[in-house]
């Protein structure tokens, strides 16, 4: 667990809903239930560069709340697999209609819990307020004003700042406030989203619009909410300046650390809302050594399209596993970010096999924001306590019976020596060839005539 006051961390899970039956509901005049359960857990801001990288599969690269959960997910589902070959009753699991293959059993389904948005496209949303962005709006060559608070870095993006390398910025793109007729600073545009979900408002002084400012500004973003919806989405690709209307723009965007990938469209890094393009594949961040990780949104875009399961497991199902829901915790929010990033960006992707498809995934945002959030942690620090800093170490659980429990950190079993790395005791649970493993014993757990196809 992150040190209390001094490190903040992240989480993600996967709960498996189970439907009341119908039946069961209807008799009872009650609106139809569900139970729920938490089969996989994750915690964790790091991601190890490419220098550290093993070809063997036996360091973990990615440890991000989201893909630490995805992976413990994987070692229930095998674990499930496992005990459907054997005979034995598995929760989740009924026969399918192929020889060796399995399906979830009827009203069963699987939502992911992200604490914060995930890293990458999802976090390019429209700033509505300068306090939600960590740094301050550049300005113009003029000499700054001094009425602009400085505030505390909040971690606009799970890209996790103090882990990042430092946001290039040309000092020449500088900008202020533009001014109307009645001098105050120029207003925000509304997007599609409400003002409440486009934009995280902390309670707390310095981080809401006041409301006089609210007053004044209610009619102008009224007026603009329906000309963006007749324009269409104001971020479309990289920001143009030209869409904005004369009294009122998008000030800024919240700002993703991860790069682009090499050889597409790169970041224009030019003032404001033209920092950023959006829509694009992305790296994570890391700290002097480049890292070679997909960023959570890409990731999470990727399951989107192709399932959960993996290729491994795919072996033995009769079709993909899709989340039914993507369920983000209190931090700045934007459907139209999310729905661009894991829905909208894959809809051109053909040629799918059969079973396969670009799932209209369902999203949520929870208004209960995670103990554990940099932003709360910014907002109760205790100086005397040192620097606040992300947890350094990563927490997979998952619901299994041999060694639930994963802690690592810098890709390996937390507290093993330099002697050990390499060995099979260093290994985290949740890593490539850990999972391989665990899918060889499903394999050679199955008789020879229950076998897919696909392994014969």
């Amino acid at each position: 667990m992150p040190e209390s006051g001094r490190e903040w961390t992240l989480l993600a899970a996967v709960v498996k809903i189970k439907a009341v039956p119908e039946e069961d509901s209807a008799s009872s005049g009650e609106r139809q239930k569900a139970s729920k359960e938490v089969v996989a857990l994750g915690t964790g801001t790091k991601c190890i560069g490419q220098s550290k990288m093993s070809k063997n599969g036996d360091v973990l690269n990615d440890s991000h709340a989201e893909v630490v959960a995805r992976r413990g997910f994987l070692r229930y589902l095998c674990y499930q697999l496992l005990l459907a070959v054997r005979g034995e009753e598995s929760s989740i699991f009924t026969p399918g209609a192929e020889k060796g293959k399995w399906r979830l059993k009827p009203g069963l389904s699987f939502v992911f819990f992200t604490s914060h948005t995930p890293c990458g496209d999802a976090s390019i949303i429209p700033m509505m307020d300068r306090e939600d962005q960590p740094c301050q709006p550049i300005r113009a060559e003029e000499p700054r004003l001094t009425a602009a608070p400085s505030t505390p870095r909040h971690g606009n993006d799970k890209d996790h700042m103090s882990e990042s390398e430092p946001v290039a910025m040309d000092l020449r793109l500088k900008r202020k406030p533009e001014e109307n007729n009645a001098g105050s600073s120029i207003k925000r545009i509304k997007t599609e989203n409400s003002l409440s979900r486009s934009s995280f408002r902390a309670k707390g002084k310095g981080n809401r619009v006041s409301e006089s400012q609210g007053d004044s500004s209610g009619q102008a973003l009224q007026k603009e909410e329906a000309t963006t919806s007749e324009q269409g989405p104001v971020l479309s690709g990289s920001a143009s300046k030209s869409s904005l209307t004369a009294q009122a723009e998008v000030l800024d965007v919240h700002r993703t650390g991860a790069k682009c990938v090499p050889g597409g469209r790169q970041d224009p890094h030019q003032a404001g809302a033209q920092y950023h393009s959006v829509g694009q594949l992305r790296v994570k961040p890391g700290r002097g050594d480049r890292t070679l990780s997909l960023s959570c949104s890409d990731k999470m875009a990727r399951w989107n399209v192709l399932g959960c399961q993996g290729a491994l497991l795919m072996h033995y199902l009769q079709g993909p596993l899709y989340f039914s829901a993507v369920i983000t915790g209190r931090c700045p929010y934007s459907d139209e970010a999310m729905r661009r990033a894991l829905i909208s960006r894959c809809s051109a992707v053909e040629s799918l096999p059969p079973g396969f498809t670009v799932s209209s995934v369902e999203l949520q945002q929870s208004q209960v924001e995670f103990i554990h959030s940099r932003r709360l942690l910014d907002e109760n620090h205790d100086p005397s306590k040192g620097k606040v800093t992300p947890c350094g170490a990563a927490i997979s659980w998952c619901a299994v019976p041999d060694q639930p429990l994963d802690v690592t950190a810098n890709g390996s079993k937390q507290g093993v020596t330099k002697k050990a790395l390499g060995t099979p005791q260093a290994r985290s649970r949740i890593c490539k060839v850990e999972l391989f493993l665990q899918f060889r014993e499903l394999v050679a757990s199955t008789l020879e005539e229950q076998l897919p196809d696909s392994l014969r």
